[in-house]
């Protein structure tokens, strides 16, 4: 069992961590049900607030850490293991950009950006072979699971804390591609809504609720195949979690190919390819060292086999991308 309360601090390595995540990496005795009785009864505190399990931590912050009973605890965690040749290759493949300051991946869908539950595998876990001098790259941001596309890592302590920023703001311009289920009734437009997050009968859920936060989002249809499914372009102004998804199946009705979570059956027709279909395809990001940076990652595979699937094709008027974004 600990001591007493303990106020720890947050470290850079582990800014962005959900606090949840955050007790599982420090504390890797303490089951999921002791922790959530500790949220529940405002035992845990984070800057002397109540926190939920999904909260983002931020360089810094202090986390009130109760006395624990932690007999049998296993030992601590000293750090990740060193990589096999083979997930080695695998993150080193997925680089598309790199300079000084930071590194862009083109993230496959299906692979976590973090541990978690039953999560072995992840983005975090593979820095190792990204590694100069010692140092592994950090996490600025994140993307679902099963979301393909950009993910941002820093190579500097300075750039993470100017790209962490960056992301917290509205600083950072993203464009995503997505395959939706239906046509929108109106072919582009703005998307308000507020969002917030509920509970569920198979876990939490993102809603609609007039208690939520402000959830923006801009889009555009690219391409349509008849009445059963467009390909649309959309740009986050917020970053709720889950937004684009529930935007999609809520404000349009026209869920995301692929998302069960949120369009249920409706999402998944008969001879559909496999897997979520929703890219980070582009971003307009100020570079650490001062100008703008702009990327774009190549859709993925399964995105591809969705186009043939159902007759769209990349071409010039797809590129508009990032230039409609500064219209």
């Amino acid at each position: 069992m600990s001591g007493g309360v303990e106020l720890v601090t947050v470290t850079e390595d582990e800014a962005e961590l959900r606090l949840d995540r955050w007790f599982r990496k420090r504390y890797p005795a303490l089951g999921h049900g002791k922790l959530q009785k500790l949220l529940r009864t405002g035992q845990v505190r984070v800057d002397g607030k109540r926190a939920g399990a999904g909260d983002r931590l931020a360089r810094g912050q202090a986390v009130r850490v109760p006395p624990l009973k932690l007999e049998g605890a296993p030992p601590p965690d000293n750090g990740p293991r060193p990589l096999s040749d083979r997930d080695a290759d695998l993150i080193r493949s997925l680089v598309l950009y790199r300079d000084d300051s930071l590194i862009a991946l083109n993230k496959p869908a299906g692979l976590a950006v973090q541990g978690g539950t039953g999560t072995t595998r992840h983005i975090d876990g593979l820095l190792g072979g990204l590694a100069e001098g010692g140092r592994r790259p950090k996490l600025v941001h994140r993307l679902d699971r099963d979301t393909s596309g950009l993910l941002v890592l820093a190579r500097t302590d300075t750039a993470a804390r100017r790209l962490t920023e960056a992301f917290r703001g509205r600083d950072i311009q993203k464009l995503y591609w997505a395959i939706v289920v239906g046509r929108p009734l109106h072919p582009a437009g703005l998307i308000d809504q507020k969002l917030a997050k509920l509970p569920g009968a198979k876990g939490e859920v993102v809603a609609e609720a007039d208690f939520g936060k402000p959830a923006q989002t801009r889009y555009w249809t690219v391409q349509g195949a008849s009445k059963l499914a467009a390909w649309l372009a959309l740009v986050p102004l917020t970053g709720r979690t889950h937004q684009l998804r529930v935007h999609c199946a809520t404000a349009l009705d026209t869920p995301i190919l692929g998302d069960g979570k949120y369009g249920g059956s409706r999402a998944r027709p008969s001879g559909a390819p496999a897997g979520l279909m929703l890219h980070a395809r582009e971003l307009s990001l100020p570079h650490p060292d001062g100008g703008t940076l702009k990327l774009a990652a190549p859709p993925s595979d399964q995105l591809l086999a969705a186009f043939d699937w159902l007759g769209f094709h990349m071409g010039d008027e797809t590129e508009a991308g990032l230039e409609a974004l500064d219209a």
